[in-house]
């Protein structure tokens, strides 16, 4: 039987909740399939081991983790701590330390959700977005000086490499051309940003040679907003920054109904390291212990894991179990439901164990 050692972080806030209701779903999955395992290991690291040890995570915390096929991720941040502080300590450390360049996040609109924007048509929203998770906005350069004085400065440094840029342009037309339409639209700012922006360009226009096969296109990051607004279905593999997906990520999970269904994978495609697969929306303290969280974006995250972990089939499986549960509006309050977490949860649940289907 094959077998998949799994890293789990739960986290903070709602972390704790929907990682645990992950696992739980995965290992019916397991036993439904009955050819592979997890064996999974839960590490307690995050605000709460930060107030215990003054640290987010152990100092060989990433030693610890290598030995790991991947690592299912929960979320990070706590209000009583600094956003920074948690962020740089925990994911960031791990992503930046594990050369996760290539976030990847696909956007539908799930069976039986609705988006907010008026009259869509089914599937107008099926799109891929590729974030640069490396370098770039959130690259960690800069500094501050004079502090506490009028004259105060903090800077912020964009870094934008050949290598980061062209290995994440190369992913991002891997993907567009293993899609039906082959589209890609690589986002920038190049009007106003006249240096790296310019070079993000340049890059993706050379990268495109060897893709043929793909259509591309150029769109600036505020006209590419109202886009996926306006014209969502002319959108499918979109590339950009790691500012700019951030962004634009976090709107494509509202037009799909809510961040609550929004998947992420932070991939090292070389597989030296391994990858880090995380639900988009959170900690959400203001809801955490309420039992109402929305597991769906961390099953769907976990359909994103096993698929890189070969285990197309049972992926499939999971994801056919999404779909069917929330197609019975079995929702929780963020997609106007009335479902708590365990309602959703148990529907996945039944509709692997009843899921007969070929793959």
């Amino acid at each position: 039987m094959r077998t998949h050692k799994i890293a789990a972080i739960p986290g903070d806030g709602i972390g704790q909740e929907v990682i645990p209701a992950g696992l739980a779903v995965l290992r019916a999955l397991t036993e439904r399939v009955g050819d592979f395992r997890l064996d999974v290991t839960e590490f307690p690291w995050g605000s709460d081991y930060y107030r215990a040890n003054g640290r987010m995570m152990p100092e060989d915390g990433l030693n610890q983790l290598k030995r790991f096929d991947a690592i299912y991720f929960g979320a990070v941040g706590d209000p009583h701590l600094p956003d920074d502080l948690t962020l740089w300590g925990l994911r960031l450390a791990i992503c930046q330390g594990f050369d996760q360049f290539a976030n990847i996040r696909p956007t539908r609109v799930l069976p039986g959700l609705e988006s907010p924007l008026r009259g869509l048509a089914p599937g107008a929203i099926d799109w891929v977005i590729v974030r640069e998770n490396s370098e770039g906005e959130y690259a960690g350069h800069g500094g501050r000086a004079h502090r506490g004085h009028a004259i105060e400065v903090a800077t912020e440094t964009s870094i934008f490499t050949r290598a980061g840029v062209e290995r994440i342009m190369r992913a991002a037309f891997a993907i567009a051309a293993s899609r039906p339409r082959k589209l890609l639209t690589v986002v920038t700012k190049s009007n106003a940003q006249r240096h790296g922006m310019v070079f993000w360009d340049e890059v993706a226009a050379k990268v495109a040679e060897d893709f043929p096969e793909v259509r591309w296109e150029k769109e600036l990051v505020d006209a590419m907003a109202a886009r996926m607004v306006r014209k969502p279905a002319g959108i499918d593999t979109v590339v950009a920054t790691n500012l700019h997906a951030d962004i634009l990520s976090d709107l494509a999970g509202a037009l799909a109904g809510s961040l609550g269904v929004a998947p992420t994978a932070n991939l090292d495609p070389t597989r030296q390291y391994p990858s880090m697969f995380e639900p988009i929306h959170g900690s959400a303290f203001d809801i955490m212990g309420q039992g109402v969280a929305n597991p769906i974006a961390t099953f769907w995250t976990a359909c994103m894991m096993l698929e890189h972990l070969g285990e197309g089939a049972g992926a499939r499986r999971l994801m056919r179990a999404i779909e069917a549960a929330t197609a019975q509006g079995v929702l929780t309050a963020d997609l106007g439901g009335t479902a708590r977490m365990d309602d959703v949860t148990q529907a996945v649940i039944a509709a692997i164990r009843g899921d007969n289907a070929p793959d």
